[in-house]
């Protein structure tokens, strides 16, 4: 038998053009907003994505009249698609980029740390080796302050603190809500024991405005500038606490809706200082693509 007879036949490789092309198309809906995206017409990414069906032997759009949606198989694709573009830039950085050196300030909340930073920072410490990161944790109000200072290059921040402009980007917004301890019974009390952060944050303007607009008596029971305080009450079932939803985990629980007012959204702002150097808008980029994963 022949050394060609032994040899398994080889699998096809994925064209890192066409996958381009298909992540597009799936993150517009469109073949005419993702042509206008990458600068090509429609019917030349009708053509790529037919190609790409058949080397796959699947359909991965489904064709609607104003728009095109992800077959099962298609979505599968989508974060193969994805994870093969986020490495094939790394790799291309890796030998292409010039060598960058030096250390870059990097500010943020201690709620979004454990959530986005160890994904983060991996990705930026194999595209920029030689950067030393350094990273600051506090409140908001704090962050923009060493930022404004000069000893922060970026901080990600909660956005709509009281007394606090509007600045950098949007990068995440989920919804506030209240919560407590499976089971516990704090949030029967009355009055309604809360644990909120220090003045000047976000959440506790959201949670007083809503329990004074809903005419709920309350009392602070505990105050603390980090979440995991407020999060140490709720676990000893000492008070409820307002909590962005996808931080809630056993054994807290978020507290029936109908029991207390809505609260509303929470969001993230990245504020970067003027004139920072290419690391940071590579961490930049990071930190975006981490939270359109999340």
């Amino acid at each position: 038998m022949t050394q060609a007879a032994l040899s398994p036949a080889r699998s096809p490789l994925l064209d890192t053009d066409v996958l381009r092309t298909f992540v597009a198309i799936a993150e517009c809906g469109s073949f005419t907003r993702a042509a206008r995206q990458i600068f090509r017409t429609p019917s030349a990414l009708s053509m790529q994505i037919k190609r790409l069906e058949e080397t796959l032997g699947h359909t991965l759009f489904v064709r609607e009249a104003r728009q095109v949606r992800l077959t099962p198989e298609g979505e599968v694709l989508l974060g193969y698609g994805r994870r093969l573009l986020k490495l094939n830039e790394e790799a291309v950085a890796q030998f292409l980029a010039p060598a960058m050196v030096g250390r870059l300030g990097f500010g943020t909340t201690d709620d979004v740390g454990s959530r986005i930073l160890p994904g983060v920072l991996a990705q930026f410490a194999r595209s920029h080796p030689a950067v030393q990161v350094d990273v600051v944790v506090g409140s908001s109000r704090a962050m923009l302050a060493r930022l404004d200072a000069g000893e922060l290059d970026l901080v990600l921040v909660t956005a709509g603190n009281p007394g606090q402009e509007e600045r950098g980007v949007i990068v995440h917004s989920e919804p506030l809500v209240w919560t407590g301890r499976e089971g516990g019974v704090a949030v029967q009390r009355s009055p309604l024991p809360v644990a909120l952060a220090h003045q000047g944050c976000a959440w506790r303007g959201m949670a007083l405005e809503a329990l004074s607009q809903a005419g709920l008596s309350y009392r602070i029971a505990y105050t603390c500038e980090h979440s995991a305080g407020q999060e140490a009450a709720m676990i000893a079932d000492l008070a409820v606490s307002p909590f962005p939803q996808s931080l809630v985990r056993p054994p807290l629980r978020r507290i029936d809706p109908d029991l207390l007012p809505p609260l509303g959204e929470y969001q993230l702002a990245l504020v970067k200082r003027p004139g920072a150097d290419p690391a940071c808008e590579t961490l930049v980029e990071h930190v975006m693509r981490a939270f359109q994963d999340f």
